[in-house]
């Protein structure tokens, strides 16, 4: 359904491959996204490495990234 609404909506060139459902968007503590951090964490980098837990406001939501990783890698 996703895939079908960005097609419709935006445009089919836009589609992902694959889209996943994650419990939680982490977040810092002024409540940006982090975008290029769960980027590089989903390319195998390791979370340590990539961001300061202490800036967030839901460090725990980094995990699932951690092993959605192995899907990429």
């Amino acid at each position: 359904k996703i895939k079908k609404e960005i097609a419709t909506k935006i445009s089919p060139s836009f589609v992902p491959d694959l889209v996943l459902q994650v419990s939680e968007i982490p977040k810092t503590l002024n409540g940006k996204k982090l975008e290029v951090p769960v980027k590089r964490i989903l390319m195998g980098e390791n979370a340590e490495k990539v961001v300061n837990k202490e800036a967030l406001l839901n460090p725990e939501s980094l995990e699932q990234f951690g092993k959605l990783s192995k899907l990429f890698t």
